[in-house]
């Protein structure tokens, strides 16, 4: 069996990992898989990038303009809605020819347009679409927050200026994506049993199938290693304990580090002899501008790609904290767990199904810097270190190893294959 992953980047952002882990995992486990991108970044062989790099940028650009124009010339909600009114056709090419299956990931800014998408359905090739967020059962949105219109229909959107119209660009897409899927049938994977769960709920998909397939990680990349050599690594503090912080773009208020911030202080203010023992390792872009806002030490690492600098990041911290207001299923949470580092979250989207609240971590309340403060402080001085290390390192191998996650994904090409060539 032959599968063409398609995503927009091949590295840059969690979509993009959970695609490369998973077609590597394919291919560890008898499937021919390959990945076609926009944005190719190294050179293996398996990572075809779709041709005219000129004309994939110019479409970027002009679809941001129409958002741009959406948005009556305001950039406040620029990246956060996409339209895909234009992109690649992929038909044509040979990667797609050879596939006995399309696997689509994230497919935005230009990578793949509706219309595209639309074409991909009607090649008589099966598709599958892992969903790493709700916009493929949404209009515009990659997060729905608290709005529901999704549900129904949408229209008057938040991103919108004035909050939208019955016939506002949200309302328009939507049409769009009616008229892509009305008489077509395609296979929706969430990465998380809460996305499959809203999926199922959404006004474009009913009469599609949803399953639910958590993403894949290489358990001998990720894996526990000893603390003291992996802080001396990377520059860390031999001594006292360290919280772990990390996003591609720490700034973005969507990852919660007011919240962090707030529970580092409530914990300073309550216990105030740690004060001095305790650093908070900052991992991702923009990391120096939150230095000075913490109560306790602060080591901004920046933004890192280099992979086994990552899990040396990981490997020494005692704590992984991700207040995320809104997720699906984590690559970071899962990541720590790997490596035997238990993590402390919000009860929000796919987090408690990746936490088992205070077994291999602490699910706090929603929103609530003083439960998610009670969840740093029980992690790293009132459990017990061996056997939360333990059942970290079991929930990983029994839910996200390569092996468990391809099988998953051959029972659903397998049967689907069967749908189509039967």
């Amino acid at each position: 069996m032959r599968v063409l992953i398609v995503n927009t980047s091949e590295r840059t952002g969690g979509a993009a990992v959970a695609a490369s882990r998973l077609m590597e995992a394919l291919n560890n486990n008898g499937v021919k898989a390959k990945m076609l991108v926009r944005d190719k970044e190294t050179d293996r062989l398996t990572v075809a990038a779709v041709p005219g790099q000129k004309g994939m940028q110019l479409r970027f650009l002009w679809e941001r303009f129409v958002v741009w124009l959406g948005l009556h010339l305001n950039r406040k909600h620029l990246f956060e809605v996409d339209i895909a009114n234009c992109g690649a056709d992929i038909t044509q090419l040979q990667e797609f020819q050879e596939a006995d299956i399309i696997h689509l990931h994230w497919v935005n800014q230009g990578m793949l347009s509706l219309k595209g998408i639309r074409k991909i359905l009607d090649s008589g090739k099966p598709v599958v679409w892992t969903m790493h967020d709700i916009w493929p059962a949404t209009a515009v949105c990659h997060l729905t927050l608290d709005c529901r219109r999704f549900e129904q229909q949408c229209c008057h959107c938040r991103l919108l200026p004035g909050g939208g119209s019955d016939n506002d660009l949200s309302a328009q897409v939507w049409r769009k994506k009616q008229k892509m899927l009305a008489g077509r049938q395609m296979t929706f994977v969430a990465c998380s049993q809460w996305l499959a769960g809203e999926a199922r709920k959404s006004g474009l998909l009913q009469g599609q199938r949803v399953e639910s397939i958590p993403n894949p990680i290489d358990t001998h990349i990720y894996m526990p290693k000893d603390q003291q050599q992996a802080r001396q690594r990377v520059g860390l503090p031999a001594e006292g304990r360290i919280i772990l912080f990390a996003s591609q773009r720490v700034t973005n208020l969507n990852k919660g580090m007011n919240y962090l911030v707030e529970a580092c202080q409530l914990i300073a203010e309550q216990h105030p002899e740690q004060k001095d023992h305790i650093t908070v390792a900052v991992l991702g872009g923009h990391a120096e501008e939150i230095v000075g806002q913490l109560p306790f030490r602060t080591c901004p690492l920046g933004y890192v790609n280099d992979e086994q600098r990552i899990v040396d990041v990981y490997n020494a911290a005692d704590v992984f904290v991700l207040p995320s207001l809104s997720e699906n299923l984590p690559n970071t949470i899962m990541e720590a767990m790997a490596c035997g580092v238990p993590s402390v979250g919000f009860r929000v989207g796919g987090i408690p199904e990746e936490i088992d609240h205070q077994q291999n971590g602490y699910v706090a309340e929603y929103r609530n810097s003083e439960d998610l403060a009670r969840g740093i402080w029980w992690t790293l001085f009132e459990a017990d270190h061996d056997a939360v290390r333990k059942a970290c390192l079991q929930k990983v191998a029994h839910n996200y190893s390569q092996q468990s996650v391809a099988n998953h994904y051959l029972e659903v090409y397998e049967s689907i294959h069967r749908h189509y060539y039967l």
